[in-house]
């Protein structure tokens, strides 16, 4: 199997890396193209320009920032014979792209929920169209240790507006409220915090703002939640708690069951 990687940075050098696959790296700046094939056993530099070459690929595999997602669906799913896949990391978009400039082709949109580095990880996958394709590159990334679990489109982003937008600008808003004390000061909670505050202070901004601009629902329920304890006097402060402790018990219950394939269709 050949495969187009549209995206030399971490996540399309991770990808490339965990296909069983012939790959071959397209991007933007032609060197970084050039390192990733070069760390791939026999993967290659495609160019980036569609017209420049004429060569066509069993999947292409799209691992551009957000903004870029669709645009970069719409320019190189004509290079794909049989699938096209994206690992943007939001679905809605890049499934309706993909519907839309790929038919007649398997689909397949991934979000890996950890950094390359911190691979093997989960991975969200929603097969808008299915097929023997699409399903042997999920086997690949199981083979390589990583659970792929299904989801929808609505079920993931509305997760998405949590796990991410909500926790990042948690952990950012913490870090700008805090004053810096003496390590010793520091009790399991805060030490806590700050490690998660300096880890994610230390990647880059950019994918950060990306995530913060997709979901901007997470960041508003954060902020309305701040809002209530803030304002909370004693009595309401206690309500606040309750209402979390609430939820936290709610969120170690069993998980609900996975999508059918019926669901994963729609």
């Amino acid at each position: 199997m050949r495969v187009l990687v549209v995206g030399a940075g971490r996540m399309g050098r991770w990808l490339g890396a965990a296909v069983d696959a012939t790959v071959a790296f397209a991007d933007a700046d032609p060197d970084a193209a050039e390192r990733a094939a070069a760390a791939v056993p026999d993967a290659e530099r495609a160019p980036l320009d569609p017209g420049d070459d004429e060569t066509t690929y069993d999947v292409v595999c799209v691992a551009v920032p957000l903004p870029a997602v669709d645009d970069a669906i719409a320019t190189h799913a004509p290079r794909a014979e049989r699938a096209v896949v994206d690992v943007g990391g939001e679905m809605a978009a890049p499934v309706a792209a993909m519907a839309e400039h790929a038919p007649g082709r398997e689909r397949l949109s991934l979000h890996p929920l950890f950094a390359p580095e911190n691979a093997p990880g989960s991975i969200a996958a929603v097969h808008d169209e299915r097929g023997p394709v699409t399903d042997a590159l999920r086997e690949s990334l199981t083979a390589a240790g990583n659970d792929v679990f299904d989801t929808t489109v609505a079920e993931h982003d509305d997760a998405m507006a949590s796990v991410q937008a909500a926790t990042h600008a948690a952990i950012l808003a913490w870090r700008l409220a805090t004053e810096d004390v003496r390590d010793e000061f520091h009790t399991p909670l805060s030490r806590e915090l700050a490690d998660l505050a300096e880890h994610v202070t230390g990647q880059d901004s950019r994918v950060y703002a990306d995530i913060a601009d997709r979901y901007p629902d997470g960041r508003d329920a954060l902020a309305d939640a701040a809002a209530r304890i803030a304002d909370a006097d004693r009595d309401a402060f206690l309500e606040a708690f309750a209402d979390a402790r609430a939820r936290a018990e709610r969120g170690t219950e069993s998980p609900t069951e996975p999508p059918t394939d019926r669901e994963h269709d729609q």
